[in-house]
């Protein structure tokens, strides 16, 4: 159950009607999750500006997709591990690799290092041990690779937090359940 409801779309303020009206030109909906921090324009500025910003950094979609389906996993986030699942699928991968990317282990070299890496992150508050960090290098994540992770982990942490917080009413098909981390 919500504990911070969803903004009503019909009452959004000036401030945050374009917002919301440009992500559902974008995404054809506004997910509850943009409803929710809307309640706050600052937090909901805070999430989009990131999230762009990010966006244009060197980690694909795919890649992205892999740290924050391994954020959501790590922090039991429901309405995360829905939305990203979906998301996942939209941008290329496969049903297999969703759920590898969430128990840390894809195929893919690269992925399974920045999946690895991200769960590391998370689990260790950022204070990750030289053993994580070499294991990422040997894999061939570079600093800007580490830096970009960090990134994207703290964006996929702030959506984390807002939907635990905020009790977010999943509207997304519900992701296929794996023993919490």
């Amino acid at each position: 159950m919500a504990t911070i409801q969803p903004l009503d779309l019909s009452q959004a303020s000036p401030e945050v009607a374009p917002i919301l009206q440009a992500v559902k030109a974008k995404l054809g909906r506004v997910p509850n999750l943009f409803l929710t921090l809307a309640q706050a324009p600052a937090a909901l500025k805070a999430y989009l500006g990131a999230s762009e910003a990010i966006g244009g950094g060197r980690l694909d979609a795919e890649q992205r997709e892999v740290i924050a389906l391994a954020v959501a996993e790590v922090n039991g986030c429901d309405y995360c591990l829905a939305a990203h699942s979906a998301i996942g699928h939209m941008v290329g991968l496969d049903a297999d690799t969703i759920l590898q990317s969430r128990s840390g282990v894809p195929a893919n070299p690269r992925q399974a290092a920045l999946a690895a890496f991200s769960r590391a992150v998370v689990r260790e508050r950022g204070q990750v041990s030289a053993l994580d960090l070499q294991a990422a290098r040997e894999a061939g994540l570079d600093d800007q690779d580490l830096l970009e992770v960090v990134a994207n982990v703290a964006v996929n942490i702030l959506t984390n937090y807002t939907n635990h917080v905020a009790g977010t009413e999943v509207d997304f098909p519900a992701a296929a359940r794996l023993s919490r981390v």
